[in-house]
């Protein structure tokens, strides 16, 4: 990924059938899920009703020391979650699963995705006496189920209740004192998936079907558009929103294949690899170059580096290698720490460049800045062309479903046409992925897919902008 869009979140439930160490279970889960959020993470155990939770800033490996999964316990429930901020700022009453008190007991919640009605019904809540800890809009959810909570003891009618009020992209885990339950928003924007432990011990729910691995768990399925399940002591059950939608104009989140999914991962029958393979097929076809090799940006342009290979007959070659003890690397005040932050993390490969006519490919532009840099990395290494294809196409517009690209004004492709783009970069030649085709990148797909932040069109209504104001909406995570 070159430039600063932010993942989406990752969340994680377990529900066993007896008393387990599902705290050391979540932590593994979050391991595997730690490339959807690198700024705070947390896990909330439940043991017979009983709510214990770690919540802090920094990676998994840094929060969960072995003395905090220890403090945590054994339990039957527990929740996970790994966040980046597409609502609300970097701060510990942000993190995630959060907790909230209830006249009908405890719940816990983690949530992946953004509402596009987060503001007004905040709004509505702070007017009849509701006090917000956050500036999240996972905490608006819990609002909506909790008012629910009102009129019914069922969590899972309260959940599918809810669902005719908040608007917008949401994958949630939550649990109470006795259930487990997962819910997924109507138009099915963010992933989520069930599996089962071995032996019949319990169930888990997670984002992406890597954290069922990382555990052991065997995949069953992913949760339907609009379907609330519940796991107790009696097995699962679902019931599912009547507008809920498997195949339309726009659902799955596109951007789940092209960048923020593990390439492991298998996301509504398709698997991640394979889908990004495709795109470099595609881009293959659809910008063809003489060169002499093709080189993938770590990690989300191997696959797709792979395919354009195949598709063109260009060998493949390791050109850029990544520095895998270097976190995430953000804008940065200056050019000369922006270019300090790629060196540190990307190098290329001098013997497999030097004197070749190089093909790099990348998933995205965002304002072109670190396109630039490895462009001139590449050439300092002494290639003698670079031509730059994404497996994507330029974006355009907002997104209001979860990915952190909020304005047209950081946007490279909204200032300039292709060919200046390519000269601001320092490329000799610049290729982006059709639309037509990256919607075709996840054959056999279950769900159609949300190429909103590409095409400006979207599968339900938006705001017209994205709102910035007293109650810090970005909008999140």
């Amino acid at each position: 990924m070159t430039g600063n869009i932010k993942e989406e979140c990752g969340v994680f439930g377990i529900y066993t059938r007896e008393r387990e160490d599902v705290a050391f279970l979540t932590y593994q889960a979050l391991y595997a899920l730690q490339h959807r959020g690198q700024e705070s993470c947390g896990i909330v155990v439940n043991d017979r009703g009983v709510f214990s939770d770690v919540k802090e800033l920094g990676l998994v490996n840094e929060v969960f020391t072995k003395e905090k999964l220890q403090k945590l316990g054994t339990g039957q429930i527990a929740l996970g979650h790994v966040r980046y901020s597409t609502t609300g700022n970097v701060s510990i009453h942000n993190a995630q699963p959060m907790t909230v008190r209830h006249v009908k007991g405890p719940m816990a919640i983690a949530h992946n995705g953004n509402l596009v009605n987060a503001r007004e019904l905040r709004e509505e809540y702070e007017l009849i006496g509701g006090i917000f800890h956050s500036t999240s809009d996972s905490e608006v959810i819990s609002y909506a189920i909790t008012e629910q909570r009102l009129y019914t003891d069922s969590i899972q009618d309260a959940a599918h209740n809810a669902m005719r009020k908040i608007k917008g992209a949401y994958s949630v885990v939550m649990m109470s004192p006795k259930k487990l339950v997962a819910m997924r928003d109507p138009n099915g924007f963010r992933p989520l998936c069930l599996g089962e432990l071995g032996g019949g011990k319990g169930y888990v729910a997670a984002s992406e079907s890597c954290a069922l691995d990382s555990i052991g768990a065997k995949f069953i399925r992913d949760l339907l558009p609009g379907e609330v399940v519940v796991i107790d002591d009696n097995g699962i059950s679902s019931v599912t929103h009547k507008d809920g939608k498997r195949t339309c104009g726009g659902n799955l989140c596109v951007f789940e294949y092209v960048y923020f999914a593990r390439p492991d991962s298998v996301i509504e029958g398709v698997p991640v690899h394979e889908a990004r393979m495709r795109a470099g097929r595609f881009l293959a076809q659809e910008h063809p170059v003489d060169a002499d090799i093709v080189i993938g940006v770590p990690d989300s342009g191997v696959d797709a580096g792979l395919g354009f290979s195949r598709e063109s007959g260009i060998p493949y070659e390791t050109g850029l290698i990544k520095n895998r003890y270097v976190g995430r690397t953000f804008i940065q005040p200056s050019q000369a720490m922006r270019e300090s932050s790629v060196r540190i993390k990307l190098n290329p490969v001098m013997s497999a460049v030097k004197g070749k006519r190089v093909v790099i490919i990348d998933d995205s532009i965002v304002r072109g800045t670190t396109t630039k840099i490895l462009v001139n990395l590449i050439r300092e290494a002494g290639a003698k062309e670079v031509h730059v294809r994404i497996s994507s196409p330029p974006f355009m517009h907002p997104c209001f479903f979860g990915t952190d690209i909020d304005s047209r004004d950081r946007l490279i492709a909204c200032q300039m046409p292709l060919e200046k783009i390519a000269a601001s970069i320092g490329a000799d030649s610049l290729g982006y992925l059709s639309i037509e085709h990256v919607n075709q990148i996840a054959k056999g797909a279950n769900v159609g897919m949300c190429d909103g932040c590409f095409s400006g069109k979207y599968p339900i209504d938006v705001p017209d902008e994205m709102p910035k104001d007293k109650f810090e909406y970005k909008l999140q995570c």
